[in-house]
């Protein structure tokens, strides 16, 4: 299960493994004397490298979560990591604050916060539409909240403490994912300003086209010539910016509009 990695706490773990240990868990309400919440902010400098240079320079990490020092000692170490920052204390304000998927990024998200918790809050987002990835941190082990957020689509499941190899690891891969979509995102709106471009004749020949009809068929279908279907076919494919009807097919079936293609009416 993603996240599997995380530490179970300082008292399993050997002292070289504490050393990379970045953000204990919070203190229990009854502990006698509260423990940092940074007791041992370690990051060497060959880890950070390495990651820096697996990633988009701009890419940024968005931190929610109502602890405030946690929230500082993540903003210091990520921007040590070569990350953009931004933090915030409550779902709310991440939401009044955000402006937008920009540019390669991610969502560190607490689980459980007063108001709008964790998993509200990537509701909330995907009934957005938003792609933003998702890494929920969580202080408590609950396998049936994990299994919801990770079906609804969240990147990742890290309990605190976190190690710092592990937290740069799902951070890289989430934003890795996230340039892929975004990217991919990009040419499909790129293809959709295309198919906005043309007439409503041009779209009759473009639906006819990319699902097998010749230049016969579709002029039987739209009660024309021939030789005017010719001009519309090559009017559609210089505004769609193809040159064969396999790269028009593959284009329209970006989004969605050609699972007919390859069959005659």
């Amino acid at each position: 299960m993603p996240g599997s990695s995380a530490s179970s706490g300082f008292g399993s773990r050997s002292p070289e493994s504490r050393a990379a240990t970045i953000l204990p868990a919070r203190p229990a309400r009854t502990a006698m004397r509260p423990r940092p919440v940074v007791s041992r902010l370690v990051a060497t400098e060959h880890l950070i490298t390495v990651f820096r240079g697996n990633r988009s320079m701009q890419a940024c990490v968005h931190i929610v979560d109502d602890d405030a020092s946690f929230r500082t000692a993540m903003e210091r170490h990520l921007t040590k990591a070569g990350y953009e920052v931004a933090a915030y204390g409550s779902s709310q304000d991440f939401l009044d604050r955000w402006l937008g998927e920009d540019g390669a990024s991610c969502l560190l998200l607490d689980m459980r916060m007063p108001g709008l918790s964790g998993p509200e809050l990537q509701e909330r987002l995907s009934g957005r539409g938003a792609t933003l990835p998702i890494i929920f941190l969580t202080g408590h082990s609950d396998i049936p909240a994990t299994v919801r957020a990770i079906k609804a689509g969240a990147d990742d499941m890290l309990t605190k403490p976190v190690a710092s190899h592990d937290l740069l690891r799902a951070i890289a891969r989430a934003i890795s994912r996230h340039e892929v979509t975004t990217a991919l995102k990009n040419k499909q709106d790129v293809v959709r300003a295309h198919i906005a471009s043309l007439t409503p004749r041009e779209r009759q020949v473009l639906d006819l086209v990319i699902r097998g009809g010749t230049n016969k068929h579709v002029a039987r279908e739209l009660g024309c010539t021939v030789r005017t279907v010719k001009a519309h076919r090559h009017r559609v494919m210089a505004k769609m910016q193809v040159q064969t009807v396999a790269e028009l097919v593959s284009l329209t079936e970006r989004i969605g509009i050609a699972s007919g293609a390859g069959q005659t009416a």
